[in-house]
């Protein structure tokens, strides 16, 4: 029975050793994101911040209404994506958003129309994926720095950008299969 305290408390001790190299790990990997992103590392944690406040201050505003709504935070502008019922709805949206601290700009792309299909959500989602996957490939661009979000088989681009990635990145997009239109919301540095 002595024999077994001390196995059992190593076993436990790996177990929790375990818990701090997934922590250690994730730390990393959010570590090495921040440092390749051309945003500060208190913009980086503030857009995660404005997205998921986004996100719970329109669950407060329209308990039945935001399935279909993403939000997107990128140097401190938020994209908002999907569908809505009516204008009103479209409009408050916006406001709600508004609201929200470092909040500078807010892109309203909400569609006035009824949910996507199962379809049209995993057609996006690899559009998404080519999109991404040419712009990490191609040298003149810095792929890794631009963040694609596609609604309805139009790709939304947003990023720190110099003009020519700018141009590069939008030309990646616009001949990627399935892309119906480029909507282009860099902002731009020297």
């Amino acid at each position: 029975m002595k024999r077994l305290i001390p196995v059992a408390l190593a076993g436990l001790a790996i177990v929790q050793l375990q818990g701090c190299a997934t922590a250690v790990v994730g730390g990393a990997a959010v570590g090495a994101s921040v440092a390749l992103d051309r945003r500060t590392a208190g913009v980086y944690v503030s857009d995660q911040e404005i997205e998921l406040r986004a996100m719970n201050r329109l669950r407060e505003a329209f308990p039945q209404k935001t399935d279909n709504i993403s939000a997107t935070s990128y140097n401190r502008q938020v994209l908002l994506t999907g569908q809505v019922p009516d204008e009103a709805t479209r409009a408050r949206v916006t406001e709600v958003v508004k609201g929200i601290p470092d909040v500078r700009t807010v892109f309203n792309e909400l569609s006035i129309s009824g949910v996507t299909s199962l379809t049209s959500d995993a057609n996006d989602i690899a559009i998404t994926s080519k999109v991404k996957t040419r712009l990490l490939r191609d040298e003149r661009v810095p792929g890794i720095k631009i963040k694609v979000v596609t609604e309805s088989a139009v790709v939304y681009l947003m990023g720190l950008v110099t003009q020519a990635e700018a141009e590069a990145a939008t030309e990646i997009a616009r001949t990627t299969a399935g892309v119906t239109k480029v909507v282009t919301l860099f902002e731009y540095i020297n």
